[in-house]
């Protein structure tokens, strides 16, 4: 019986002894294609190929493939869905298509796999006689074990809102007819169902594409990929047909290990076994524990890939994806009793399971770990809260109404307040026989968006969507940006618009305008980079421009106010930016890449950039890390940067197809949209001594740069924080401002010396040797006070009166602190030996007391606390403690006379009863 690493190897090295090239799996982050919230498919990363946007490095070629799909949170736990899974595929760009596809499907299946035939079903398209009559005569496939569906069953759509599609043929296993919920349907029936318009859940039989049993399983996926489809769903042949299969390797090992389920398998067996033994229960023994022992598991198994591959729990997105699937996970491991944090170490068996295929996991093993840490114990603090708020509204008639919904504003409140995915507050009502009014909640939430919205400001006065379209309406197209190579541009004003979004013909002296030119150097904002300023310059006017925009796609526009003259639309200008401040951005800019590489080497490779800000003045990096650096990390970072920038090798920009700078190892952001062909940015160099040396940083960047890391000057980290969880801060300046900062830091060192009278360097020791002596004195002082508040405590003792024969000393004295009066209290208790002391002091404008009993009158049924709060109410305050010893506070120092008076008459009255 193969394990499932066996599988895996052995289908990967089917297809690499067949010509495939084995391509690694790529993120569960899509890179570049912002259509995808994260890898659903074998063939992601395979999509450039087969659009014809980029050269394949083979035509053939094959991968095992992390995939995760968000459609099956809600009914992981049973015997079959997963949301993070394993896709075994081979894909051809225009080299093999059908035939072949079909041919070493079957082969690996029969031959490698050793399935019996008798149990294999194929089903195809509706009209793919093509692959049917392959399938007849390859295979040999029998009539009545072959099948014809729709396109709901039998036809591949892109993984997103567009790409590659076609018909596709599956191979489906049959567990056996004791699994069936009904005889099985012959072909022929299912096809004129199918042809009568039928919902084939409706009709009697039992068939390959059945969801009402367990009796079929689908194994493997031939997607014939012929057409391409947009987003608005026209299709159109593809210049090459290409195949792309999908098997997933977690239910070809259910059929190959003769189990019933992936939860049976050797792969989740060891992590079903950790979670069964933190709860102290048994797999297999209950169906509702097995249910909670598989969602923990598989959930465990999800998050430690999404973590590994960059994701941060938060609330939009995949971050949303991740937060909710840990979320779930920690509610269904409280139904096994698991009270304390648990999840890491379901992670640990994770880890331990797959990191011989996916190496990554160790490598990013105490980063998965603590983020998945802090996550769960973030949301145990309130989960309790939230469900018994839920509990609550359940069985309250004011949380759901008759009709059995549970309020839309509950669900928002939960969302908001307590970070309850509203698909976990929808599963919970479920469970009790609830539906939740999610238009209600969706109501709240987009009342949060607006006003949201509302408390942003926008970069552009007023105008909004209505100015964007009028933009559209003046014809102003795509400019063109030509500040890469120059700074200066002859070009013409297209149009101009206020800052109310009317457009204008022309503008004069004080108007506030914003301005469309046919070719810029102006750089707009974007990548976090600051928008380019500078002037705009006719013979009869002159704008200064204070900011650069993109509001859409192609269209960059300048804000300025017009400093003298008139500037008209159709006029021949120059644009000019501002030399000093573009160099004062690119500075930052270039800094940013030499960051983001030293806080990899130095922290490692799970640090991702989370967001930047670049502007003239200083950068700001966000970055995936779990904790705070360390002072010798931040350190060593700085030393990083600054030696790239001492060593100044030049900078090299050029420009490649996307997926060759994914391939040639360039940095990309997941997330950000990137053209066929993006800019790329080589800086610095690692090792000046070596020959073949390679570049310190290599990121894919549309910003403007250096041309080499020495004009960056100096580089210095201003500071470093958190800024959610698992993110975090740094920000640093850099050239002049670094020079500024660098010049103030060593005026103040020269003026702090000059007042401890002596150097710079020297500057430490002497406030070591002042600290000491400053400790010495205080030292001396507090035993002088000591002795001081002893004697004064001495002369209270011929202060002691008798209360019904008890002794009892109450007094005002002088006492620099809390402990000082009640080692004065302390003291006065030991001499009296029997009685009660309380003793009140005025120490920064507010009054405070003790209360002493000895254990003798506490035996006869005096208490400290009692009498203290009985004084202290007296000076607007109270107190507490123990029958032996209390303290109280108050606000009326005037009172406090008052207040100690009282006490031998409380104390007569407290030991005469």
């Amino acid at each position: 019986m193969p394990t499932v690493d066996e599988l895996r190897k052995s289908y990967l090295d089917f297809f690499q002894e067949r010509g495939h090239l084995l391509v690694p799996s790529s993120s569960l982050i899509p890179a570049g294609d912002p259509t995808l919230l994260l890898t659903t498919a074998g063939m992601v990363q395979f999509k450039p190929y087969f659009l014809g946007e980029a050269a394949a490095p083979r035509n053939r070629m094959t991968s095992s493939q992390k995939c995760f799909r968000t459609t099956d949170i809600d009914v992981v736990g049973d015997h079959k869905h997963l949301t993070f899974f394993e896709m075994l595929g081979n894909f051809s760009v225009g080299d093999y298509f059908k035939q072949e596809a079909i041919d070493y499907a079957w082969e690996f299946i029969t031959k490698y796999m050793k399935l019996d035939t008798e149990k294999l079903f194929v089903t195809v398209y509706t009209d793919d006689d093509e692959a049917a009559a392959m399938w007849k005569a390859s295979a040999g496939t029998p009539d009545e074990r072959l099948y014809r569906y729709g396109k709901s069953d039998n036809w591949w759509g892109p993984p997103g809102a567009e790409g590659p599609c076609g018909p596709c043929s599956e191979i489906h296993y049959d567990f056996g007819e004791h699994l069936g919920c009904a005889p099985i349907a012959s072909p022929a029936e299912i096809a004129a169902w199918i042809e009568a318009g039928m919902k084939l859940e409706d009709q009697p039989g039992c068939h390959p594409n059945c969801d009402r049993c367990e009796r079929f399983v689908e194994m493997w996926n031939l997607v014939f990929m012929q057409f391409f489809q947009d987003q608005a769903g026209e299709m159109t042949p593809l210049p090459k047909p290409n195949i792309d299969t999908g098997m997933g390797l977690e239910r070809a090992a259910v059929i190959v290990q003769g189990v019933s389920n992936v939860y049976d398998t050797d792969l989740y067996q060891p992590i079903i076994g950790k979670v069964g033994e933190l709860a102290g229960v048994k797999y297999g023994a209950e169906h509702d524990t097995d249910v909670s022992l598989r969602v923990v598991a598989e959930h465990a198994r999800g998050a430690t890939f999404l973590i590994s591959d960059g994701v941060i729990p938060g609330n939009e997105g995949r971050g949303y994806v991740l937060r909710r699937l840990i979320r779930r996970a920690v509610r269904y491991g409280r139904k096994l009793g698991l009270t304390e944090p648990f999840l890491t170490s379901v992670s640990e068996i994770v880890i331990e399971r797959m990191k011989d295929a996916y190496p990554e996991l160790e490598q990013n093993q105490e980063f998965i770990l603590k983020m998945l840490g802090g996550e769960e114990l973030q949301f145990g603090r309130v989960l309790e809260q939230g469900l018994g708020i839920i509990e609550e509204a359940l069985l309250d008639s004011n949380g759901s109404s008759n009709d059995g919904v549970l309020s839309g504003n509950l669900a928002f409140t939960l969302y908001d307040t307590y970070g309850f995915p509203v698909e976990e507050t929808a599963e919970i009502a479920q469970e009790h026989g609830l539906t939740v009014d999610m238009e209600g909640f969706e109501r709240e939430m987009e009342a949060q968006r607006e006003r949201a919205r509302a408390g942003t400001a926008t970069k552009f006065g007023g105008g909004g969507e209505a100015k964007i379209f009028k933009y559209r309406d003046l014809g102003a197209g795509r400019a063109t940006f030509v500040g890469y190579e120059q700074l200066k541009a002859q070009t013409e004003v297209v149009a101009l618009l206020t800052l109310e979004g009317d457009a204008v013909d022309e503008a004069k002296a004080d108007d506030e305008v914003e301005v469309v030119i046919r070719e810029t150097p102006f750089y707009a904002e974007g990548g976090g980079q600051a928008g380019d300023a500078g002037t705009i310059l006719s013979l009869k006017g002159h704008i200064d421009i204070e900011d650069t925009q993109t509001p859409l796609e192609g269209l960059i526009v300048h804000k300025g106010r017009v400093r003298s003259g008139v500037m008209k639309v159709g006029e021949e200008v120059e644009a000019r930016v501002d030399r000093e401040r573009r160099l004062d951005i690119a500075r930052n800019h270039s800094s940013t890449h030499l960051l983001h590489e030293a806080l990899r080497r130095v922290l490692g490779s799970h640090v991702r950039q989370a967001g930047s800000s670049v502007s003239d003045e200083r950068l700001r990096f966000d970055f995936t890390h779990i904790q705070a650096m360390s002072p010798d990390e931040l350190h060593e970072v700085e030393r990083l940067v600054n030696e790239q920038v001492r060593r100044n090798v030049a900078s090299v920009k050029n420009e490649l197809t996307y997926t060759e700078a994914l391939d040639a190892g360039y940095l990309a952001f997941f997330g950000d949209k990137y053209g066929e062909t993006v800019r790329v940015v080589d800086m610095g160099i690692n090792d000046p001594d070596e020959a073949n040396t390679t570049p310190f940083s290599r990121e894919v960047c549309g910003g403007t740069h250096l041309d080499s890391p020495g004009e960056v000057g100096l580089f210095l980290i201003t500071s470093e924080s958190s800024i959610g969880s698992g993110i975090r801060r740094v920000e640093a300046v850099t050239g002049r401002a670094a020079a500024t900062m660098a010049r103030s830091n060593i005026t103040a060192l020269d003026d702090l010396a000059q007042s401890l009278e002596t150097t710079p360097g020297e500057i430490a020791a002497r406030i070591e040797t002042l600290q000491s002596q400053l400790d010495a004195e205080r030292r001396r002082a507090e035993s002088l006070e000591r002795q001081n508040a002893l004697s004064q405590a001495g002369d209270m003792l011929s202060q002691v009166q008798q209360a019904n024969g008890v002794n009892v000393l109450a007094a005002n004295v002088t006492a620099a602190s809390a402990d000082m009066l009640r080692e004065m209290g302390d003291h006065l208790r030991d001499k009296m030996g029997s009685g009660v002391v309380v003793l009140g002091a005025v120490m920064n404008d507010r009054p405070s007391l003790v209360a002493m009993v000895t254990q003798d009158m506490v035996d006869k049924g005096m208490d400290a606390v009692a009498l203290v709060k009985q004084v202290a109410a007296v000076i607007g305050g109270g107190g507490g403690g123990r029958a032996t010893l209390a303290q109280a506070g108050g606000s009326k120092p005037d009172k406090l006379d008052e207040a100690l008076a009282l006490v031998p008459g409380l104390v007569a009255k407290a030991t005469s009863t």
